[in-house]
């Protein structure tokens, strides 16, 4: 089983990995809260499918959605899985019996979390695995302090060939420092949208290194992006708003990849559709002045 489509939004290389510059985000495959399994695990499934089937051979994921369900899905849904798709996972992270997220990054939490996701995919290696450092109250503004006791037990796992590539998520620049003088770091994944600009220096330096930036929650999160400006540029453009977020993103760096989530085929569709938008010179600098209206 091997996508016949053109990649969404073009590609980048992740590491020795070619993926498309539109990916899929599973987090919404879970449960409300992001906690047990999805009220109808035939869509889901079917989600991936249409993922895949569009041409999106990146899927992002972690063990701790659910916890384990997205990945249980992905699995049911796709295993055995074409040559060409890609999965990408986090680490650092578990959840207790009622949905909170636990930061567990101490080494041997790590592997422990590594071999369930290798288990529960149904993988001999993980294609990249991503540190998920510690965030503040807001859940997405990195903790600072260091992260080499927490990375250099991942390097360890590449070196052992249980893990391709690297990455780190919810991170500042010093601690993405910090990692390259460990291992290479093949990815960043931090929260950044049109409207939540604080990595702009993060996301051109990344560019400049070849390191691919992923933008999690490009549509807001769990609070949606509500500007006056985007709806009337999605006017103005016959789409939706959140099309066109996600193609300023695409446009706002070649280093950035996306992984917009959804639980939904139809939504799935439009997120890929926003891969064929081009905003104008002045349509960019008119959305990039939404950071100023919060």
């Amino acid at each position: 089983m091997t996508s016949a489509t053109a990649a969404p939004g073009g590609t980048y290389q992740l590491g020795d990995l070619t993926v498309s510059r539109v990916g899929f985000g599973a987090m919404q495959l879970a449960g409300p809260g992001v906690f047990g399994p999805p009220a109808d695990p035939d869509e889901a499934a079917a989600v991936l499918r249409e993922a895949v089937a569009l041409g999106v051979n990146h899927i992002d994921t972690a063990d701790f959605y659910g916890p384990y369900v997205t990945n249980e899905l992905i699995r049911r849904a796709l295993a055995p899985y074409p040559g060409d798709l890609h999965i990408v996972t986090k680490v650092g992270a578990v959840r207790d019996d009622k949905g909170a997220w636990l930061h567990r990054t101490a080494p041997a939490d790590l592997r422990d979390q590594v071999h369930d996701n290798l288990r529960r995919l149904g993988l001999e290696t993980l294609d990249v695995v991503n540190l998920r450092n510690p965030s503040g109250p807001d859940g997405f503004t990195p903790e600072p302090g260091s992260i080499a006791e927490s990375f250099e037990a991942l390097a360890q796992l590449r070196q052992q060939g249980l893990i391709r590539h690297l990455g780190l998520s919810t991170v500042t620049t010093q601690q993405l420092a910090e990692a390259q003088g460990i291992a290479p770091v093949v990815c960043v994944q931090n929260f950044y949208n049109v409207a939540r600009r604080d990595d702009d220096d993060l996301v051109d330096l990344t560019a400049r290194e070849g390191i691919a930036y992923v933008p999690y929650f490009p549509l807001g999160g769990f609070s949606p992006l509500q500007s006056g400006t985007l709806d009337q540029v999605a006017a103005r453009a016959g789409a939706t708003p959140m099309a066109v977020a996600l193609a300023w993103l695409l446009q706002r760096s070649p280093n950035i990849l996306l992984i917009p989530g959804t639980s939904s085929v139809a939504h799935l569709r439009d997120n890929v559709d926003s891969a064929t938008m081009t905003l104008d010179d002045k349509t960019v600098a008119e959305l990039d002045g939404i950071a100023d209206e919060g």
